[in-house]
């Protein structure tokens, strides 16, 4: 992908360094390497070797903004690390990644003296969690029982917080707690408690969780008895603590996905290097039809997810009013979408997908156990969909305004322009103009068939956009009939927020197409045609009228998924990420 002009090529430089840094991951000596991983999941064990040495090469001072002294400049450069490590071992992703998690809270509130002091401690390298849940509760965390009350010195703390990532090993705890015995929304506040300033007897950290996934993370919880903190411990106002973590939120569920475009890297090189090296019925099985087929449709849907992933990312900054709508369409599909990958990907492999001990250090069962986890933590699966579903009316009312400066959609599109500082006043509970996003989709899609009618190699990405931005309409106005019942919204409004997030990430798609010139026409088309199937499966009928010519349909797209076989095969023989970007990868070309 080139900026217009072609002036250079855009890439994933800071993944490139890391992946320089971190070596080559089948070398056991790697600080990241496959072999430790498969043994510490084995054992239950937390990667402390690993989380370490990113430590000592400076990892953690990405999660610290830059005014606080850290080294992020930008969101997308989270989206780069958490990828980087993600492919390698979901588990130490997750347990290293926790800390900007439990940081990002008192970022979005800009406390000075308070935001000063934890960018020094996290650049150090202490850990920090974040106490949402309870043992009763679970997400519903307006019905939280930890109890912070009023003392003369600031607060005493009492209650106990259950399946916190890193509440053992981390030394500091962003608390959501209870400071009004009514409780309600102005009931909560965040509290940043230090453990290592708290009295002998006022805590005790929980027993770990066995997990299925990522068993070596720190997934425990803390118990308060009383701990005293002083009032400089209180993030933001009190009072503030829901609509400060549900902003956080907004971002961390932005950045999740990359955790899952790691995991489909993973997955894909794994398969795909099988299917090479294995005969089958006295043939490679990399040429069977079938599987190719399927790795050329997991490709697809990878690179559907990376262009989603990257629009969003950057949205934090150009479209931080939206983010309530962008963060749940990413959070729910990229996951989503993997999850499947991650599935068919078994199938191609076979026995060998479920082998903890003779293939590859078991590498894709634990692989597929560990990715599970990521569609539940910052709002799981049916939470983002909800959150699409309160806002329908909105969306349906705004879709095809502006909704926003077509500076704010450039900027957010164009990945060799800078971005703006990070406003975190500007974040919103809801999108209450819609979504300049998706509203983008009629504009660029008349944009790329325009120059479709110049150039015959963008036609059939013209024709799947077509019909998407056809839909898409359509879509839209069965969203604004829908109505909430009691007790949240009905079964199909639920079948409609999932086609609405296949639309937003065509949106993306095309965006990306339309602000970085000299796209090569074939992963657009194959995104598009990838994203199309998915919306028809959530809502049937809307890509067109049922039944239809199958075999027809299964010509055309024949020869694109061969096309978009031989591009990730190219990809696999430079030692390159599986990515819209060209990105060296450790690893290097194979043997």
């Amino acid at each position: 992908m080139t900026v217009p002009g072609g002036a250079r090529a855009v890439r994933w430089p800071l993944a490139e360094r890391l992946e320089a840094r971190l070596g080559d991951p089948g070398d056991g000596s790697s600080p990241l390497a496959y072999a430790p991983a498969a043994r510490q999941d084995a054992d239950e064990e937390f990667p402390a070797a690993a989380c370490a040495a990113l430590d000592a090469l400076g990892a953690q001072h990405y999660y610290v903004p830059v005014q606080y002294g850290g080294k992020l400049t930008g969101l997308p450069q989270l989206l780069e690390l958490v990828r980087t490590l993600a492919r390698r071992d979901l588990t130490c992703a997750v347990g290293h990644g926790k800390t900007f998690l439990g940081a990002v809270c008192i970022w979005v509130a800009e406390e000075g003296a308070g935001a000063e002091r934890l960018a020094g401690l996290v650049r150090a390298g202490e850990p920090v969690s974040l106490g949402l849940t309870e043992r009763a509760h679970g997400s519903d965390l307006m019905a939280g029982e930890v109890v912070a009350e009023r003392s003369p010195e600031g607060y005493r703390i009492t209650g106990e917080k259950w399946l916190i990532n890193n509440a053992t090993r981390g030394r500091l705890v962003c608390l959501l707690a209870r400071t009004a015995p009514e409780g309600g929304p102005r009931g909560f506040s965040l509290l940043l408690v230090d453990k290592a300033e708290l009295p002998p007897g006022t805590y005790r950290t929980l027993p770990k969780v066995p997990t299925l996934g990522i068993r070596g993370a720190d997934i425990s919880g803390i118990a308060f008895e009383g701990a005293p903190v002083g009032r400089d411990c209180l993030v933001g106002r009190e009072g503030e603590g829901p609509e400060t973590v549900l902003k956080a939120l907004q971002i961390t569920r932005s950045l999740c996905t990359a955790l899952s475009l790691g995991a489909a890297d993973h997955g894909l090189r794994l398969a795909y290097g099988f299917a090479a090296a294995r005969e089958l019925y006295g043939r490679r099985m990399l040429d069977l039809p079938q599987v190719r087929r399927t790795l050329a449709e997991c490709y697809g849907d990878l690179l559907a997810g990376e262009a989603l992933s990257a629009v969003a990312a950057r949205s934090i900054h150009t479209l931080p009013g939206e983010l309530s709508v962008t963060s749940a369409v990413a959070k729910y599909l990229v996951p989503t979408m993997v999850d499947r990958v991650l599935l068919r990907l078994r199938g191609v492999l076979g026995a060998r997908a479920f082998l903890s001990d003779h293939h590859e250090h078991g590498r894709f069962q634990k692989l597929e156990r560990d990715h599970r986890i990521v569609g539940i933590f910052d709002g799981n699966t049916m939470v983002n969909l909800y959150a699409l579903t309160a806002q329908f009316r909105t969306l349906a009312r705004a879709y095809r305004a502006l909704g926003g400066q077509p500076e704010s959609r450039s900027a957010t599109f164009c990945l060799a322009r800078g971005l703006p500082d990070l406003c975190p006043d500007r974040l919103s509970l809801l999108a209450r103009h819609g979504s300049t996003l998706l509203g983008s989709l009629p504009r660029n899609t008349a944009a790329l068939e325009s120059a479709a009618a110049r150039d015959a190699g963008l036609a059939a990405a013209a024709r799947s956009a077509r019909t998407l931005t056809v839909a898409c309409g359509e879509l839209h106005a069965r969203m604004g009939a829908a109505r909430l019942v009691p007790g949240g919204a009905p079964a199909e409004s639920f079948e409609l927020a999932r086609g609405y997030s296949n639309c937003f990430a065509a949106a993306c798609a095309v965006g990306l197409w339309r602000h970085n010139s000299e796209v090569p026409p074939l992963w657009l088309h194959a995104v598009l045609d990838r994203l199309s199937s998915g919306l028809e499966e959530a809502v049937p009928g809307s890509t067109g009228p049922l039944p239809r010519p199958w075999g027809v349909e299964e010509e055309a797209r024949e020869p694109l998924y061969e096309r978009l076989l031989e591009r990730m095969a190219a990809q696999y023989a430079a030692g390159e990420l599986f990515s819209l970007l060209p990105c060296r990868i450790a690893e290097g070309p194979p043997c």
